[in-house]
């Protein structure tokens, strides 16, 4: 695979006459692709009905005559004023029943059918005007869905399409009053009409009508991107994209890339280790210029596989950015690093935010490629030296991966929900399995719930899994390789309940968790060997072999045949212990890395990448890297 760059660009920030040079010193540093248009409806149509695309076709042909790629974005991120004058109920509406204003971006709810036909419409016109342009050779639709805390909307249209999707799921109102258990606290419903929206209760609401709320809210950002996407394809044969954000779990990210042809995420590392991350104050110190070790590979991971394998960046970081509790700047080279981790990660495209930074509104303080007058900013360089060492480069592959983690929305949303412990979050549990795998220097693919052929993994790890679907729970059946489940995995049934048959609820695993404790974070259960287990721990019985229990004897590593269960939440020593032993007993080999420091094997090619902020030897590597350094080597054999 051939790999490229590109840059965000906004010509209607810009005066004309700059255009061309712009466009001429994105090609000498290197750049194939130019994203715009995703924030540009209120020039496009300044007033309903009168569309004004002329200043739009001008800047396509000055960017496609310079030999750049356009990504044209759908506006719908951004209605304009008008919209609401139009529109009146349109906007999203917060927990606390406050309507989220015009004045910013993404001020619409997905559940208003009225903003949808809007969509619709701009789109239409739009893809029948540039749908066959020969420069535009990619499309955008829309902008970060679910960013700012936008996907949970509770307005009267989604009150309105909330009850319509309940009673297609459910029929019967006694079906539903049966599957939400609404006997308890005598919330017995008679028709669907006197079901309201999950908020503004006294206390906590039923969990089950939260977790079926989470799910239509889900629905409705796959649906509203569906209306685009089969507009899009009935005009255009270049691929589609959406530009997913990190840590972003409010909607079923691999529902909505169903429906498009690539996944992308923006990446702002540093952003996110301040603004993100659940690390502790001294590791954001040891890492406030570099980003956290493995937050950029976990989504470049999951994007590959909510892409089917075609993923891009979208949006990378070139400086400090304008939203985070703090915003340093990245060390020098570490925008070279981030860009080739995501290529030994299968990008096929890393664009920058944005070309110039701008003088004016909210994102001034947000940097580019360019000063605010045209002056270059530090990561220029750094991009034209990737530039020219991808055209000076082979062709970049994907390495195969011996390990996967399943990864579930919908368990995030169930965690969300009812996480019995303050300290419980999915996206966490996740990513301390993930980056104890990282720290062992392995290769990780993502996998969507519903994965129905395991056999490529000889490791397979699936924790905090709320319910077992069929096809996933066959798919275990017959997987040849070593699965690791646990902890809370099959915890619950799809209706939020617990199973009747106990957790884990997986009848040859021999194990029953019989009662659940959450820990005080300042307070570890001890394991008989090194490390301890922490936030989460769960008393099991069964005739399954016990590997290993705390100092106390509650088991917390249980083994049947190919199958491991977990109990508990291993702290970081006990993780990679732990899942150091699970890869020997699959047959995996583990390349230990130093703090900070990540391998990652991508076909004919193995790259290591230095996160520290000072140099660090690599025994694997067999040489010392640098502060922000990256190195690779040939494959052996």
């Amino acid at each position: 695979m051939k790999c490229t760059l590109g840059v965000c660009y906004y010509p209607e920030h810009w005066p004309e006459a700059q255009w061309a040079e712009d466009a001429a010193q994105m090609v000498d540093t290197g750049l194939t692709w130019v994203r715009i248009g995703e924030f540009a409806w209120s020039r496009m149509e300044p007033t309903p009905g009168d569309l004004r695309f002329d200043w739009l076709d001008r800047a396509v042909e000055t960017l496609g005559a310079a030999g750049l790629k356009v990504i044209m974005g759908t506006p719908t991120a951004t209605p304009p004023r008008w919209m609401l004058d139009k529109h009146p109920d349109m906007l999203a509406v917060d927990a606390q029943g406050r309507p989220r204003k015009f004045g910013s971006r993404r001020h619409y709810c997905f559940s208003h059918q009225g903003y949808r036909a809007e969509c619709a419409r701009i789109v239409t016109l739009m893809t029948e005007r540039y749908g066959a342009n020969p420069h535009v050779a990619a499309w955008q639709t829309d902008n970060e869905y679910g960013c700012h805390d936008t996907t949970l909307s509770y307005s009267p249209a989604a009150l309105q399409g909330f009850r319509i999707w309940l009673a297609d799921r459910y029929g019967q109102i006694d079906s539903l009053n049966a599957a939400w258990g609404n006997v308890f606290w005598s919330m017995e419903y008679h028709t669907y009409a006197e079901i309201d929206l999950p908020n503004l209760t006294v206390t906590e609401p039923n969990p089950s009508h939260v977790l079926d709320f989470r799910r239509y809210s889900s629905d409705q950002v796959a649906a509203f991107n569906r209306v685009q996407t089969e507009i899009l394809r009935a005009h255009t044969q270049a691929p589609l994209i959406h530009n997913y954000m990190g840590r972003t779990l409010e909607f079923d990210h691999f529902a909505v890339g169903a429906d498009l042809d690539i996944a992308s995420w923006d990446s702002y590392p540093l952003g996110f280790l301040e603004d993100r991350s659940d690390a502790d104050d001294a590791w954001k110190r040891a890492f406030m210029r570099q980003g956290d070790p493995d937050t950029q590979a976990f989504h470049h991971d999951l994007y590959r596989a909510v892409g089917r394998g075609r993923w891009w960046i979208m949006e990378q970081q070139p400086g400090p950015v304008n939203w985070a509790p703090y915003n340093p700047a990245p060390l020098p080279g570490m925008a070279r690093l981030w860009a080739w981790e995501a290529f030994a990660h299968g990008a096929e495209t890393v664009c920058y935010f944005r070309w110039r930074q701008a003088p004016f509104a909210q994102e001034q303080m947000h940097a580019g490629l360019l000063r605010p007058d045209g002056g270059a900013a530090p990561v220029l360089a750094e991009a034209a030296q990737v530039a020219q060492e991808l055209a000076e480069a082979p062709d970049i592959a994907t390495g195969p991966a011996d390990v996967a983690i399943v990864f579930d929305y919908q368990s995030a949303w169930a965690w969300d929900t009812q996480p019995q412990s303050a300290d419980f979050d999915y996206y966490r549990l996740i990513f301390d399995f993930y980056r104890g795998l990282r720290e062992l220097g392995l290769n990780v693919d993502i996998l969507p719930p519903d994965t129905a052929d395991l056999s490529p993994y000889k490791l397979v790890l699936i924790p905090g899994l709320m319910a077992w679907n069929d096809t996933l729970r066959a798919a275990l059946k017959a997987h040849e390789g070593l699965a690791l489940i646990g902890p809370r995995s099959g915890s619950k049934d799809q209706n939020m309940g617990i199973p009747t048959s106990m957790p884990p609820d997986l009848s040859d695993l021999g194990v029953t968790v019989t009662r659940v404790e959450s820990l005080r974070p300042d307070a570890p259960e001890l394991l008989e060997q090194c490390g301890a287990v922490h936030l989460w721990l769960e008393h099991c019985e069964g005739a399954a072999h016990v590997l290993e229990q705390t100092q106390s004897g509650h088991p917390v590593l249980m083994r049947t045949g190919r199958q491991l269960y977990l109990a508990a939440w291993p702290d970081p020593t006990a993780m990679r212990r732990i899942l150091g032993d699970a890869a020997a007993i699959a047959g995996i080999r583990t390349f230990p890395m130093p703090q900070g420091v990540r391998r990652r094997d991508a076909g004919d090619r193995i790259y290591y990448f230095n996160y520290n902020a000072t140099p660090v030897h690599v025994p694997d590597l067999g040489q010392d890297l640098p502060p922000a350094g990256l190195a690779w080597t040939k494959q052996k054999g």
